[in-house]
């Protein structure tokens, strides 16, 4: 028996799918109903578990007897079978992985057949529905060798009414699932491909006339202290009269009604936000069942440009999330979502983007309890066939045409490919399905505040008419499109039901261009930025400064939540594209989450914590003022504010403070500010949550500030030194000087120490040398093809002339240098002035002149190459984590210690990291590093080019030294992988500086 070609007809979306409705779990009367213990429903019946399973590698391989076929395997439902060994991973961002040829997908079509038998008790006068909340890509369902319906959308429920087909005692279920249907062309989101029964798999006891749907709306009054509650019911066969009663969010009866639609005046609101996510409980009942949903009462609207929530401003602080798990792949527990919610709570973000498809139906429920906002995106998104090859070679996207205008029409037909099917009358249906699929199953959802039409798939026709859709059929919400931003060359936009304008990694400068027409009159958000891979979210601050100049501006969502990295088959290690097999992948472009793909938290995400703190301090005529960035709350309420005052870094005064503080608002902090002093005085100000909530503890780290008061280099305290007479010798190309306990050899060909020793030991392991180059991160992918162009990575130290001269001061050495690489002009000049004191310090001093014609440099400082005794380090500066000019705001100025080992973060692909930002000394037990400005260090088991040559963390080779990278400047983080550039305040591209450090061996 073969498949019908459904799953290749795009006028077949479903059969015998029961239409898209309001997810609940209906309970018996008598039982307490509860939509998160929904398994305690005596109508409830999880068909979760260990199924029978056979593989076949085409569908065309799918046998006639299919149905009564001996099962060869087990497999667990629900998961990917990626996961549990068959077929094989594979990753790709943008392009289809398979030919673009709609709405035919290969005859090669993986397929997964299950089963498993059902024993059941039928009753008399009920109906059964089969529930999949998520199959990926289509299903052919089956009982009792009765085929039931066909379904896709993957990440939302099928359900099919079942009744008929069953019968007392044992039944059988066969769920045939195949890899690519019709609808993948329009589920090409960037993640790993993944197939199979990933969601819960259950059955419903319903009535003969069960209460298939309802809808909760209400309007609230102008000051938001009332509302006007309805419930509007859909029965499956004819209305029918329901119990309700609404209780308050402390469990007080508010009111009740019987009738066929709800309808009630709500007096003295308690309003829902995500500070204070305040729900009310509303029950139905009728003939034996009762349903349970929670209401939260608020508002969003955008009027004068502004987006408003509960007639407040706000901005999201979000982020883009995917069900993912590198081992479980799309199948994600509440106890694995509860793990997301409590990270990203402890990390101050407010919002989230389900990317790029509705999550579990249950997600939403916890974040309706727990406080975010949301944007639920429909499971759209086409985005390979932008990358469909344009007709003739001399119109390739791929070739640089000098003409501008042919240049323009390349760009223009690229366009029109992205907008495919987004005006391709076979898919218009499609396309709308998914949008009521994403509404209806969410509508009485409190955190939903936005619903987003799809991602990433141009613009046309067919998602106006979802939008249109969208807005009928729910004007309590904004709608959300980034793809309206393009234009087809053949068709004019109509924009009218879209409420927000979105654009993805756009820089500053461009919501500053946007807000600057006033003929913009639309709230901007960011539904994708500050690309968070690698070592990335250097542009944070930036943001956060941006979004607070502009009241149009309501913030935006960071790409990505996790990395995602599945493990590698018969392995304990993880993998990213092309590590599976795959002929055709995007290598780590899937590494770019705020936490690693076990939820180890990245130094980005700490980043992207205190930037959104939610208060800040500034110091400003005399006195220190808080601003409250919290919406809804006063910060008496909320936080304790813990000051400590140092010097040098040593505590002189520390407290606590509760302010007194409205949101959105400032207060002057109660303290008495100290007097000019010699030393480095800092205030820091620790903000703690005063109560604790349901995912934070009380005491939580909500952030901190420091406001400096006197900016004073911090120097160590270093024992005195004897004073010795020094000796110089020549020697071949270079000069020994001796001077006491120590000994120099200087190369006067390459301007730089090879060797320094003391009592006869070797200080440093190889010679001293300049050093620009750094392990490029993600977010060099783009300029380190310059960078290497320009032999950055292969350069060296040359003299062009060096003097020595020696007075009771100790010894002088001048040298030219020139920093060079095979091939290229010169990279630096400098001029080299060393001086070694009698007390056997060296004081460097660099001038450097840069050519303006060359990229900026990704780092210049000095590398160390030092015994591994040399491991542990003490250091003044911003820590404990990394810190980079442009990503300095995780971390705080003090004094830290680390090793070697724990100063290295190890990034699935190997990069820089580690490196600390505003350092005042380095100091380790043979060598101190001290300058007249703070400078920055990088101290590591690794060279850098055995970070560069490395695609895996777990391939690195330690080197038989301790690395230590003394550097004048480091060139910020930036998140240019997927972003704007690297700003030029961030790029270490002065044409001439100046660099003065002391090595103190």
């Amino acid at each position: 028996m073969s498949l019908p070609n459904y799953y290749q007809d795009p006028n077949v979306l479903h059969i015998n799918r029961i239409p898209h409705h309001a997810y609940f779990i209906p309970f018996q009367k008598g039982q307490t109903p509860n939509q998160l213990e929904r398994e305690k429903s005596n109508q409830f019946t999880l068909l979760n578990g260990e199924w029978h399973f056979n593989f076949y590698e085409s569908l065309h391989n799918l046998p006639d007897n299919f149905l009564n076929t001996t099962f060869a395997h087990k497999i667990l439902v629900p998961s990917n079978w990626q996961t549990q060994g068959f077929d094989t991973h594979q990753y790709t961002n943008i392009n289809y992985p398979i030919p673009f040829d709609p709405p035919y997908v290969p005859h090669n079509n993986p397929c997964g057949v299950y089963q498993r038998e059902i024993d059941f008790e039928l009753k008399p006068n009920k109906r059964y529905l089969l529930n999949f909340e998520g199959v990926d890509s289509c299903l052919f369902v089956y009982v009792n060798d009765e085929f039931v319906g066909y379904g896709q959308i993957s990440h939302s429920t099928n359900e099919f009414e079942i009744t008929k087909h069953l019968k007392h005692g044992k039944n059988s279920l066969v769920v045939v699932v195949l890899k690519w249907c019709d609808g993948s062309y329009l589920e090409d989101q960037d993640k790993f491909r993944m197939s199979g029964i990933f969601r819960d798999v259950y059955i419903l006891e319903r009535e003969q006339n069960y209460l298939q749907d309802f809808f909760i709306q209400y309007q609230l009054s102008e000051d938001l202290s009332q509302a006007h509650l309805s419930v509007e019911t859909q029965f499956a066969n004819q209305p029918e009269e329901v119990h309700f009663q609404l209780f308050d969010p402390q469990g007080n009866l508010v009111c009740e009604q019987t009738s066929g639609d709800f309808s009630a005046e709500i007096c003295n609101l308690t309003l829902w936000n995500a500070e204070e996510p305040k729900l009310y409980t509303l029950q139905l009942s009728y003939q034996t069942e009762i349903i349970e949903q929670k209401i939260g009462f608020r508002q969003i609207q955008v009027k004068n440009g502004v987006l408003l929530f509960n007639n407040k401003p706000i901005k999201f602080k979000g982020v883009n999330r995917h069900d993912s798990d590198p081992v479980t792949g799309y199948a994600i527990s509440r106890e694995q979502a509860l793990i997301d919610l409590r990270l990203m709570k402890e990390h101050n973000i407010n919002a989230i983007r389900t990317a790029h498809y509705p999550n579990s139906p249950w997600f939403t429920e916890l974040c309706d309890q727990l406080g975010f906002y949301v944007i639920a995106e429909s499971d759209i998104e086409s985005h390979g066939s932008s990358a469909v090859y344009i007709e003739s070679p001399e119109n390739s996207i791929f070739l640089n045409v000098p003409n501008p205008n042919k240049q323009e029409e390349i760009r223009q037909q690229a366009v029109d490919n992205f907008c495919y099917f987004a005006r391709d009358p076979n898919f218009k249906d499609a396309i709308l399905d998914r949008n009521i699929a994403n509404v209806e199953r969410d509508k009485n959802r409190t955190s939903i505040i936005i619903w987003s039409l799809g991602n990433e798939s141009g613009f046309g026709e067919n998602f106006e008419a979802a939008a249109r859709w969208v807005k009928e059929r729910d004007p309590s919400r904004l709608t959300h499109y980034e793809g309206s931003i393009y234009q087809h060359s053949q068709y004019q936009n109509d924009l009218s039901n879209l409420d927000l304008y979105s654009e993805m990694y756009p820089s500053t400068e461009r919501l500053n261009e946007y807000f600057a027409d006033p003929n913009n009159r639309k709230p901007f958000i960011l539904c994708e930025y500050s690309h968070a891979m690698g070592n990335s979210c250097g542009d944070m601050e930036d943001y956060w400064q941006t979004f607070q100049q502009y009241a149009g501006s309501c913030g935006g969502f960071v790409w990505e939540w996790c990395d995602h990295a599945p493990l590698l088959p018969n392995s304990d290690k993880y993998g990213y594209g092309g590590d599976f097999g795959e002929t055709l992948h995007d290598g780590n472009f899937c590494m770019d989450g705020l936490v690693s793909q076990h939820r180890i938290v990245h130094s980005n995400l700490l980043e992207v914590k205190n930037v959104n703190r939610p208060v800040r301090a500034e110091l400003k005529e005399g006195k220190v003022w808080l601003k409250n960035h919290l919406d809804f709350t006063n910060l008496a309420d909320y936080l304790t504010v813990h000051y400590c005052l140092s010097e040098n870094g040593e505590t002189v005064q520390k407290g606590q403070l509760l302010v007194n503080c409205e949101p959105n608002q400032t207060a002057c902090l109660p303290l008495e500010l100290p007097t000019s002093s010699e030393k480095l005085q800092i205030l820091t100000l620790d903000y703690r949550l005063r109560e604790g909530s349901a995912l934070l503890e009380k005491d939580h780290h909500l952030g901190f500030d420091q406001l400096v008061f006197s900016e004073k280099m911090v120097k160590p305290e270093l024992p005195s030194r004897p004073q010795a007479v020094i000796f110089v010798e020549n020697i071949a190309n270079g000069w020994q000087i001796i001077n006491g306990e120590y000994r120099y050899r200087f190369d006067k060909l390459k301007g730089i120490f090879t060797a320094i020793e003391k009592n006869g030991v070797l200080m440093i392991e190889q010679p001293l040398d300049f050093n620009i180059w750094r392990a490029p991160t993600d977010n060099d992918r783009l300029i380190r093809e310059f960078w290497q162009k320009a032999g950055y990575d292969k350069c060296y130290t040359r003299a062009y002339s060096t003097s020595l001269s020696q007075d009771e001061n100790g010894v002088k050495i001048v040298a030219e240098c020139g920093i060079v690489a095979t091939a290229q002009s010169r990279i630096l000049t400098l001029k080299v002035v060393y001086h070694i004191l009698p007390s056997g310090e060296i004081e460097l001093n660099v001038q450097a002149k840069r050519p303006t014609h060359l990229p900026f440099l990704p780092r210049f400082g000095l590398r160390f190459f030092l015994h591994k005794a040399n491991h542990q380090a003490e250091y003044f500066g911003y820590g404990e984590r990394e810190s980079y000019m442009d990503k300095h705001h995780l971390a705080k100025l003090g004094r830290y210690q680390t090793t070697a080992s724990e100063n290295h973060t190890a990034y699935l692909k190997p990069q820089e990291n580690g490196s600390h930002f505003g350092t005042h000394y380095l100091q380790l037990p043979n060598l101190t590093v001290t300058a007249e400005k703070p400078f920055s260090f990088n101290f590591s088991p690794y060279t850098q080019e055995e970070l560069t040559a490395k695609t895996h963390s777990y391939d690195l080779v330690e080197s038989d030294s301790t690395v230590l990278c003394v550097d004048y400047k480091m060139s910020g983080i930036g998140s240019n992988s997927c972003g704007p550039s690297l700003k030029e305040q961030y790029r270490l591209n002065e044409e001439n500086f100046d660099w003065k450090v002391k090595i103190i061996l």
